[in-house]
Formats: structure tokens, sequence, C-alpha cells
């Protein structure tokens, strides 16, 4: 008898009763704006930066509206303007070059690897093409950032984290968003923690948390963050920088931070899921899996595996056949962009030479998500579906 999947891969686990609860009194007091505070309050939001800032280890926080709205915030804290080349990565989602073509910038892309992160030969190789790097961490995949902090800071580029996707990861024991000199998050639904959409930035850089939080909308009220520089920082900073209104409000933030303090066992569980997938596709004719290094740190929120070298077709006979099986696998190599997969080649606002060592690579990416309202046996059972269909159509081949 064919097995079948009849899982969602878009349904999230509900909000946990406690965020639920805090939400509820937000929702009664009707202070829902950052700043609408009662006489000794301190706000959601503050407190969800001061809790996250704790958390990375990071000495500043600010909370925002949306992971690529924090992006944008940080390319304008650093100094990126219009013209300037930043480098990043081919192989990311759209937000990221888009965040980079919102302050004016011009990305400049830089190669991806079979293990689906930055290619640290081709970022030295254009190392004196930029000032920045807006690294993204995609689909929770880290590279050696021991090796490229060594590139950066020998080429005085400042570094950013994409860490929309390694949330609770990191690198030799340091946390993802810790080696760079901003670290930016995302809390839109499909991310670690839920909030609908909402963003998140961390820094060491006093003024580069002061500009971030002027720019985010703070009306001069800078003295209601507990997670932020000085007054003096800002004093340094406060007629310089547009307001470009992007904050987070108290109703988010009171949906997350119960989710911050369960994160740790969520990310276990993300990984127990994660363990499972690989173990059963190790070994399947045709198909490659994605290596983990022993000092990475990662969160199995998604899972990737490559078709390297295969025909179009295949892929989409591979892709067709796991569909009718209840199995949903997004292709990075389709000629057309569909939902969040999309490549450099198709942002046409960010024009880039050919990359035909990455594109062999973005055409053989096949994702799928892993929520958590899955079980192990649904992802053994997944993993089976995958093995057979892709087997069968390797064979057919």
């Amino acid at each position: 008898m064919t097995e079948h999947f009849t899982g969602s891969f878009t349904q999230q686990e509900p909000i946990p009763e406690d965020g639920i609860a805090a939400a509820l009194d937000v929702l009664r007091n009707g202070r829902l704006h950052r700043y609408n505070v009662a006489a000794g309050e301190l706000s959601q939001a503050a407190l969800l930066e001061q809790e996250f800032a704790a958390w990375t280890g990071a000495r500043y926080c600010l909370a925002v509206s949306s992971g690529g709205y924090a992006i944008a915030t940080a390319l304008r804290a650093v100094g990126v303007g219009p013209g300037d080349p930043v480098l990043t990565n081919a192989f990311t989602l759209a937000p990221v070059p888009g965040a980079i073509a919102a302050v004016g910038g011009r990305p400049v892309f830089v190669g991806v690897t079979e293990d689906l992160t930055i290619d640290l030969d081709d970022l030295a190789a254009r190392a004196g093409q930029a000032k920045v790097l807006l690294l993204s961490h995609m689909r929770g995949h880290t590279c050696d950032m021991d090796r490229l902090m060594a590139i950066c800071d020998g080429a005085g580029i400042t570094v950013i984290e994409d860490c929309a996707h390694t949330m609770g990861g990191g690198w030799n024991g340091v946390a993802s968003g810790r080696h760079g000199a901003v670290g930016c998050y995302s809390t839109q639904t499909y991310k670690h923690m839920n909030s609908g959409e909402g963003g998140l930035l961390v820094t060491d850089d006093a003024d580069i948390a002061a500009r971030a939080v002027l720019l985010s909308g703070s009306y001069m009220l800078y003295e209601r963050h507990l997670a932020a520089p000085g007054p003096e920082v800002f004093e340094r900073h406060k007629y310089d920088m547009p307001n470009i209104s992007g904050r987070m409000d108290n109703l988010r933030a009171a949906i997350l931070r119960p989710q911050l303090k369960d994160l740790e066992t969520q990310i276990a569980r993300w990984n127990d899921r994660y363990r499972v997938l690989d173990e059963e596709l190790r070994d399947t004719a045709g198909l490659r899996l994605v290596a983990r290094p022993e000092k990475e740190a990662y969160v199995g929120s998604s899972f990737q595996f490559l078709l390297l070298d295969w025909a179009d077709d295949a892929i989409r006979e591979v892709v067709a056949r796991c569909g009718r099986r209840g199995v949903e696998l997004k292709w990075f190599g389709a000629p057309e962009p569909a939902a969040f997969t999309s490549t450099y080649g198709h942002w046409r606002y960010a024009p880039s030479e050919p990359l035909p060592d990455s594109d062999r690579v973005l055409r053989a990416i096949l994702d799928m998500r892993v929520p958590l309202t899955f079980s192990e046996e649904d992802c053994a059972l997944i993993a089976r579906i995958i093995r057979a269909e892709v087997g069968a159509v390797y064979q057919a081949a």
C-alpha cells in the first residue's frame, strides 16, 4: 500500500497559553503602542528587548516590525547609502537584496557552496568591492564564521548577519548574530518565534544602537528603552537620523516573551525531527544531503537536499510525485519565482554577472519546512516518501 502524508507544511503550533494571557492583558489596557505606558510601567516591547539582549549576550537590542525592516535599519545605521555596494549571498530570500535596494545600495552577490553556505573563496576574491557584507545564514546553514570574520576584518568590511533562520544557532560556541557588528532576526510566523510579523536587532556598538532606535521612530522617547545606550549617545545622532517608523507594538512583544523563555526546548524538538529526516534519507541514490560541521549549532526548522546535475524535468517529476503523496517540496531552481523560492537571477532590480558554479547548486536545491506540528513519526514517513520518489525517478533516468 502506497503511503501518504496528510499533515500541513504551513500549520504552526498555537501561541502558548501564557502568551495568550499576556496579549489579553495588553488588549484590555489598550496600550498597544510601545511608548504608551502608565506611570511606573515598563512596556512589553522594552522588556522583550532586555530579555532578548540577555539571551543573545548582546549589549543592545531593538524590537521592530519585521526581519526585513531590521536588516534595512542595520544597513542605514552602519552608513550604507545610495549607490553603495553591499556584498551578500547569491543564495538567500528576496527580503535580503530587497533591504539593500530599499536603502539605495547595490547588491554584489557572492557564490554559494554545495553545503548551502557563502563561498568563502569567492568572498575573499570580492573583499575589495564593498565595505559591508550582509551575510544571510540561509535556511539555517552557517559557514565557517572564524574564517569569514578573518576575511572581513582583514579587508575592513562591516558584517551584518541575517539570522532569520538561525535564531538559537551558532558557530564555535558563539551565538548566531554575535560575530558581526549587527545581528538581525525575524519573528514572522514561520520562524523560531511567532508574532505573525516582527523583527529584532542586536549589537554591542552604542552608536549603531542609537541610530537604529532613532531610525525606528522613537520620537525622542529613547529613555523608555531598557536595552539601549545612554542619552549622551543619542545626543550625537538625534538630529541626523530620519524617523522611518517601524516599531514593534506591545501586543506582539507580549506574545513573544513567553516563547523566548521556551525557545531552547523548541530548538531541541526541531533538531530531533531534523535528525530523523537526515538519518532516513542518508545514502539515497542521487540525493545529496547537506553536511553539518561539528562547530555548527543549528536549528532544524527546515530541511534541504540537493539533486545535483539532474535534468530540470527529472527534478520537476520528483516534486510532483512527492506532492501527490502529500509532501510539499520547494524547488529553488525553477525558472520562475514561486512563493519564497527565488534566486539572484530573478531580482532584476539587482543585476549581477553570471555565477555558473552557484547556478549549478541553486538549480539542485529542494527545500521543505519542518513545523513542530509534525511528530518524529511524521518526519520518518515524509523521508520514506521522498526516498521512494527520488529513487523511482533516478532509476528511470
